[in-house]
């Protein structure tokens, strides 16, 4: 690739946004009491600068403060892959607020046992807490294991994508060991402390991590998503699941991305059997949400242990979690939104996007590749596709990603900031995936020369 006409069309879409942003671009300049001028550190990670600042949103659908509109293939990073403000969840939320009353009450509601049985339902597992991210989902479960087993670590994947979740930050080393990853916002210990790291697709590495004894459970999603999507080889899941249980360990399944496979995620699609499930973004419709759901068995264990202060201050909850506006929209978007049909059209959707993406990439005989998730899609810089966390790292490039992103919200379309993920929504139509491959194929005709 001509790097430097790739860095002249990155400065050329950095104007043309620019000119095309300016109340974004002032908003930004204003936000000065805002730590790094963002409601959240991470919204800095575009391309252009400044971030888009959003006036409306609905459906895939979403205009900014200066009346630029875009279809939505990022949808909030998977939190709104039910749609923008779909119209139950707004139903379900106003009459809760608006009617009902009662935002943060500290009691139960039906919404939040019937939001539970469609998880039991879905996921297979019967039992279901409420918290209010995935990321303090995964926290209270890793808390109920170790106590369980008496364990000290957890093991991840090398790459993972686990929230803000201490031990979830370590990654393999040169030495096939871990340590933990650039950029570790203040660790309180050394990651290799409270975790170990196994590569994705790699049974032999996971095999001699647990073979220490100290591992109370593996979190992981049953694919990576976060860097790129990096799909299991054939008797990889089956074979985790093997080594977790003759090791003593659990297994969790992290469905917070991989909710894409399907009504029941990946655990539901493959037919997997964790030991929990931990999900959260899209299961709101947009509201924050988080749950983690139990097997029986693991019930059990948990409910007979009199030492473990499961009601108060022993480490697990939050007065707002499983509030009632949370419970009335996961209830409304599981029951009515994101449903079994809206699923498959999403699936199919994503299919002819996938399809449709592989063909240009070919048409330029790019040494890139295609994965896809049901309703997800990625494309990487690499061919083959990456087999494990480390692979993908390595096919990253953050200058062409830069130019693309950039491209694409300069023509009304929008993708992960993070990555190249689109996600399909239930209002995703035939004509904004032809509208983005008519963008995508441009694109590299510039690149192209």
């Amino acid at each position: 690739m001509d790097r430097s006409l790739l860095h002249r069309l990155t400065d050329r879409e950095r104007v043309t946004f620019a000119d095309r942003h300016p109340r974004s671009a002032a908003a930004y300049r204003k936000a000065g009491h805002l730590f790094g001028r963002v409601p959240m550190t991470w919204m800095n990670k575009t391309a252009a600068g400044f971030p888009i600042h959003l006036a409306t949103a609905r459906g895939n659908r979403i205009t900014d403060v200066d009346g630029n509109t875009f279809v939505d293939f990022c949808l909030g990073d998977t939190a709104a892959m039910a749609g923008h403000s779909p119209a139950p969840v707004v139903a379900a939320v106003t009459r809760r607020l608006g009617v009902l009353g009662g935002a943060s009450t500290m009691l139960p509601t039906e919404d939040a046992a019937a939001a539970g049985a469609e998880l039991a339902r879905r996921f297979g597992l019967p039992y279901w807490s409420f918290a209010l991210t995935a990321t303090d989902a995964n926290r209270w479960a890793i808390r109920l294991l170790r106590a369980v087993t008496g364990r000290p670590k957890i093991l991840v994947n090398s790459w993972c994508y686990h929230g803000s979740v201490d031990e979830s930050l370590i990654v393999s080393g040169p030495d096939g060991g871990g340590r933990s990853r650039d950029g570790n916002v203040g660790a309180p210990v050394d990651v290799t402390v409270t975790s170990r790291v196994a590569e994705f697709n790699d049974l032999a590495g996971l095999e001699r991590e647990l073979a220490h004894g100290d591992v109370a459970a593996v979190l992981m999603e049953p694919a990576l998503t976060n860097i790129g999507i990096v799909l299991p080889e054939d008797g990889y899941l089956a074979g985790v699941r093997d080594l977790t249980r003759r090791h003593g360990t659990y297994l969790i399944n992290d469905e917070t991305h991989t909710f894409s496979a399907g009504p029941g995620g990946a655990t539901g699609f493959w037919h997997l059997d964790p030991d929990v499930v931990t999900i959260g973004k899209a299961i709101g419709g947009g509201i924050p949400v988080g749950a983690y759901g139990l097997s029986a068995k693991l019930a059990d264990a948990l409910g007979g242990r009199a030492d473990l202060d499961l009601i108060d201050m022993g480490g697990v909850g939050g007065t707002l979690a499983g509030n009632p506006v949370s419970m009335a929209a996961t209830r409304a978007t599981l029951e009515e939104v994101l449903t079994d049909d809206a699923f498959a059209a999403m699936t199919a959707r994503a299919s002819t996007f996938a399809a449709g993406l592989s063909t240009i990439i070919a048409g330029y005989a790019l040494p890139w590749s295609v994965s896809r998730l049901g309703a997800r899609v990625e494309y990487r810089f690499a061919d083959p596709a990456p087999r494990d966390g480390a692979q993908a790292a390595r096919s990253a490039d953050a200058e062409l990603e830069d130019f693309l992103h950039l491209y694409l919200a300069n023509r009304g379309v929008l993708l992960t900031p993070f990555h190249n993920m689109v996600l399909m929504c239930p209002e995703t139509s035939e004509r904004d995936v032809d509208r983005h491959h008519e963008v995508f194929h441009a694109a590299l005709g510039e690149l192209a020369g």
